[in-house]
């Protein structure tokens, strides 16, 4: 909005002025607002600044890291220890264990790999893991095929989190929709330990220790 000189004068001096004494005033009043806008003027950009920097304290940006290599410390070789709920879900506690090996390739320069599973207890268990990283989401994919019946399950997703990698979806077991999480753990450069747990109990159920082989 435009303020009226005169007005703004008025108010300021409301009581009528001599002959002269009206210009001295408004003179003076004049030099004094310029001075107040040079001033005004001269410290904008700091304040600008401040609030900017205020704004930006307040509103802070933060972005996620990149998970592309999370899975290296698992490339090669590995001797696998499986402990196994015979029957998850019942209330059993009844355990089998099973020993083998696991071997972790590479794949897309770290943001896929390959893993085959094979061990032997009171059956025998032959498996294959595939992980795919999302750059966009920062987040894996995992899907896991059994030799039995040659198809992939749904697939887990999941990240790397406060020192491990933590994976959750959705699937069936025994014709009944449940939760899985799947936690890598304990994670150094000569072992790991892998963790499945069902949602209607989150005990787990599926416990998998590795160790590194020698080459």
């Amino acid at each position: 909005m435009r303020v009226d000189p005169d007005t703004r004068f008025g108010q300021l001096n409301p009581h009528p002025a001599q002959e002269g004494e009206g210009c001295n005033t408004y003179s003076k009043f004049g030099r004094l607002g310029f001075s107040l806008t040079l001033s005004l003027a001269s410290y904008s950009p700091i304040l600008l600044a401040q609030t900017g920097d205020a704004k930006d304290a307040s509103h802070p940006t933060t972005q996620e890291p990149d998970g592309q290599h999370d899975f290296d410390f698992e490339f090669g070789k590995w001797k696998a220890h499986l402990r196994r709920l015979q029957h998850p879900l019942t209330g059993s506690d009844t355990w089998v264990e099973y020993d083998g090996t696991s071997v972790v390739r590479k794949v897309w320069d770290g943001r896929a790999n390959l893993g085959e599973f094979e061990v032997d207890g009171p059956t025998h268990i032959e498996g294959l893991s595939l992980r795919l990283y999302n750059p966009e989401s920062h987040q894996w994919s995992i899907f896991w095929a059994n030799s039995k019946d040659g198809s992939l399950t749904p697939p887990l997703i999941g990240q790397f989190k406060n020192g491990r990698l933590e994976f959750f979806n959705q699937d069936t077991f025994q014709k009944k929709s449940i939760f899985v999480r799947f936690i890598f753990s304990d994670l150094t450069a000569t072992s790991v330990r892998l963790e499945q747990s069902f949602s209607a109990d989150g005990e787990p159920s599926w416990i998998t220790t590795f160790t590194r082989q020698k080459p």
